[in-house]
């Protein structure tokens, strides 16, 4: 296993990559690597011939208050998970060389980024849109890996690629989960006991609206009121949102009936948690 700490070295080996003909996946991540993220690299290792993996934890998608500084970084620990499955190369960039000084490009994704998790955290999607951009142009995969918890940033990634006629195709695996169906998130290392506990709520009260659902309800309005009810009950719950949206656009739908995918967000003490299902 390879490790490349500068984009120019990174693009450098990208190239002769490109120019071997060999199929690239790459996953991007911010480190602090779990099950979710290792699965990933399975995908990746499966699909393709050589497999990169990139961990930064990229200072333009957060906010002037939010965790930043505090965001858990563990890169001893993420290297030997990634010599353990056998990823290639490990590149793990600089913010002072992914964003020089004098650095003003950024990659607006419209519309798409205007709802869910946008409205409350003004800004962030366009430095997801930014990095993704600026790692898929270093990297230059064939294809790159995502995980459906983050729904709304696939669907700005896709949008995004699709927009930009980028080459790279974009695959998204189901969400992992810890044996009370809570989503694998590095934030959930933040969560006490307690609030751990308080976390299971929010897929139990998804999963509830699905059953709901393929009991014959079809009401957006009805599911969304189903889900608020369950996610009050729990004192630790801060609710953020609950969203019934299409798939395609994230647009809300008043019925379910071509599909659509259930969002949330909710903050437990000083830790913002979401999920997600597919409906259809």
């Amino acid at each position: 296993m390879e490790v490349i700490k500068t984009v120019s070295e990174m693009a450098e080996a990208a190239g002769r990559l490109k120019a071997s003909g060999v199929t690239t996946g790459f996953v991007p991540t911010m480190g602090y690597l779990h099950e979710g993220h290792l699965s990933l690299i399975r995908l990746s290792k499966k699909d393709t011939a050589f497999t990169t993996l990139s961990i930064f934890v990229n200072p333009t998608q957060f906010g002037p208050k939010e965790d930043l500084e505090k965001y858990p970084r563990d890169t001893e620990g993420d290297l030997e998970k990634c010599r353990n499955e056998g990823v290639d190369i490990v590149f793990i960039p600089e913010p002072g060389d992914m964003y020089p000084a004098g650095y003003g490009t950024y990659v607006n994704v419209e519309r798409i980024t205007d709802n869910l998790c946008g409205r409350s955290r003004p800004g962030h999607f366009k430095g997801v849109a930014t990095v993704v951009a600026k790692l898929f142009n270093i990297v230059g995969p064939d294809k790159a890996y995502f995980g459906q918890k983050d729904f709304q940033q696939t669907a700005v990634i896709r949008r995004m690629v699709r927009d930009l006629n980028m080459a790279v195709n974009v695959m998204v695996a189901p969400t992992v989960r810890e044996p009370d169906g809570l989503a694998m998130s590095s934030r959930n290392a933040y969560l006490q006991t307690d609030e751990r506990r308080a976390a299971s709520t929010l897929y139990r009260a998804l999963e509830s609206a699905r059953i709901l659902h393929n009991n014959g309800e079809k009401s957006t309005d009805s599911l969304t009121v189903h889900i608020l009810g369950m996610l009050r009950e729990e004192p630790l719950i801060e609710l953020e949102y609950v969203e019934v949206v299409s798939p395609d656009n994230l647009e809300p739908l008043q019925n379910t009936d071509g599909g659509a995918v259930i969002a949330a967000a909710v903050r437990i003490g000083g830790t913002r948690l979401i999920d997600n299902i597919i409906i259809s």
